[in-house]
């Protein structure tokens, strides 16, 4: 059977360093705030609720996680950690399984590793409580643990209150705890505040599992998994993390990345098998790029859709609503906003396509616009398949060019063009012989009197 679980995830911090009007566990990693990281790990482990704890900034929050459907509660003073996690208390509402206590400011735990936490909750004599342990480079002021070969804690200390030889321990303390809810809630009902800060520490509760005859226990991960934001530096350093992952997940799933540095995902971005990503191309959220398909250098592409075999780039920009078809071609300089490239067709220079829909097979032409608004409202444009649209047109929509049709080059097309018609519209060329001979003469004459 199953235990029940329940998730706290504290993020009522004021993020003074991140020196920002936006809350810090909302700034983005891969284009997703860094909560909802961390809110997405824990649901895969199918949670009975989440409780997110807020304090300054409630309000920005309160609404990032209101959609989700997540709980929170209010830490209207800053007591320190053991004080945040009671503020959840209420908001579970009774609830009895276990619990797990996480950082929003920490968004890389794996679900795989709360697995283990909990998992170690559970064997023969089970401990009081887990503590989800890493080893820096530098262990600097985080607290320490110091445990028995079984993973056993004797003693966990912070910083600040701790010794020479205490400091001198490798083995730091992540924060990240896993408890049953009633050991829980009785050890920190014990908590006092009795050290060099004056606040209630959540660690405190296993020196007073230890008082009770009971264990808490430790596991390690790696010290990346566990990095915390504080600061813009770190917020960057965390999203370099997630793109080294992210690359290294994309390659073993069969896509080439030629220069996978240069290489930037979103948190959501699905790339298919023989894929091959030029260097510096970046994706926003809502991406899928289907199997072999080819991205050239310095592409930018966002709530986009590539099917199979279709040729990106460079310099391309897909916006939110672009569908390029099955072997379609989007060239250089070729910008798609709300629109459908059908399969095969081709846009291969200096194009911008919004509110559209281009048929199989349509040719459009370099310098092709689609005239889509009117500076208050978008309209659509039709290109029917196999049409061919001449170089430097412009569509001033609504219309409609018809299957098999012609635009010539320069046009600009304010009305419907019907199925295999050629539309020509601009006026006749003039050729007046001489004419800039003697104007260049003129010209120069009237600069040398001057």
């Amino acid at each position: 059977m199953t235990t029940p679980l329940a998730v706290i995830i504290l993020a009522a911090g004021k993020g003074t360093r991140m020196k920002s009007d936006l809350h810090k566990v909302l700034h983005p990693i891969a284009g997703r705030p860094m909560l909802l990281h961390l809110i997405a790990s824990a649901s895969s482990l199918f949670p009975e609720k989440i409780v997110v704890v807020t304090g300054a900034g409630r309000e920005q929050v309160e609404a990032a996680v209101a959609p989700l459907g997540v709980a929170t509660a209010l830490q209207a003073e800053q007591l320190g950690t053991g004080h945040a996690v009671l503020q959840a208390k209420d908001a579970l509402g009774g609830f009895e399984g276990d619990v797990l206590i996480l950082y929003g400011d920490v968004p890389l735990v794996a679900a795989a590793t709360m697995q283990r936490m909990l998992d170690a909750l559970h064997v023969p004599q089970p401990p009081a409580a887990v503590v989800l342990g890493f080893r820096p480079d530098d262990a600097a002021a985080y607290g320490r643990v110091i445990a028995d070969p079984e993973g056993r804690i004797v003693k966990m200390v912070e910083f600040k209150d701790a010794t020479a030889d205490e400091r001198a321990e490798t083995l730091c303390n992540s924060g990240l705890m896993a408890a049953r809810a009633d050991d829980l809630w009785r050890l920190l009902a014990q908590v006092g505040s009795d050290n060099a800060a004056g606040e209630y520490y959540l660690p405190d509760i296993v020196m007073l599992a230890g008082a009770e005859g009971r264990y808490a226990s430790v596991i390690e991960t790696g010290a990346e998994e566990v990095a915390g934001v504080n600061s813009r530096a770190e917020l960057a350093a965390v999203e370099a993390m997630w793109q080294t992952r992210r690359r290294a997940e994309a390659m073993a799933d069969g896509a080439t990345l030629i220069a996978p540095e240069t290489v930037w995902f979103a948190h959501d971005t699905r790339i298919g098998r023989d894929v091959v990503i030029e260097p510096h191309v970046v994706f926003g959220p809502g991406v899928a790029i289907a199997d072999r398909v080819t991205i050239h250098a310095f592409s930018h592409i966002e709530g986009a859709t590539v099917a199979e075999g279709a040729d990106i780039g460079p310099y391309a920009r897909l916006r939110p609503g672009a569908v390029v078809g099955r072997n379609a071609r989007v060239g250089n300089f070729v910008e798609m906003k709300k629109a459908v490239l059908g399969e095969g067709a081709k846009a291969n220079h200096l194009t911008y396509l919004g509110d559209a829909e281009i048929g199989a097979g349509a040719n459009i032409g370099a310098g092709t616009i689609t005239c889509n608004y009117d500076g208050f409202f978008k309209y659509k444009t039709q290109i029917g398949a196999g049409a061919f649209i001449g170089s430097n047109s412009a569509l001033v929509a609504p219309v409609a060019i018809g299957e098999g049709a012609i635009v010539a080059a320069g046009s600009v097309v304010t009305q419907d063009v019907e199925a295999g018609a050629l539309a020509l519209v601009r006026p006749p060329q003039i050729a007046k012989a001489g004419w800039a001979t003697r104007f260049r003469a003129m010209m120069a004459a009237r600069k040398a009197g001057q």
